[in-house]
């Protein structure tokens, strides 16, 4: 009986043990994926500041905002809304965009209100009922 206590405390010291042992070793392996990481982003941002040290690339990225030389004109093609295209965009034929419009004559238009005055379109009664319905 003694032997087997002493065999049930000596297990869980030792369990405990183990359970704090593998509770270290994964917390250690969290932190060298963590320093894996940074280590990784470090370099990328060594290889970026080398990028920039670079006069080309510096152009480069000037001319992506709109930059440029001395003596260069700069020319910035709009839509039909008035803003700036991206440089990625490619225009189209504007025979395609705009459809050229058929003139009307001017007493087409004239007559047609002529029509409409001598046969006004009757009152439809739906817009009352749905109004009825909204103030319900």
């Amino acid at each position: 009986m003694v032997l087997v206590l002493v065999l049930a405390l000596l297990t869980i010291s030792y369990a405990s043990s183990m359970k704090a042992y593998l509770q270290q070793r994964a917390h250690i392996t969290d932190l060298q994926d963590q320093i894996a990481l940074r280590e990784a982003k470090i370099s990328d941002l060594e290889r970026e500041k080398r990028r920039w040290q670079d006069p080309a690339y510096v152009r480069a990225q000037a001319r992506e905002l709109n930059y440029v030389m001395p003596g260069e004109t700069s020319y910035v093609v709009l839509d039909e809304d008035g803003k700036a295209l991206d440089q990625q965009s490619t225009l189209s034929d504007p025979d395609t965009v705009i459809a050229p419009k058929q003139p009307t004559a001017w007493w087409s238009t004239a007559w047609k209100s002529v029509e409409l005055a001598g046969n006004p379109p009757k009152p439809d009664p739906e817009p009352a009922t749905k109004l009825d319905k909204i103030g319900n």
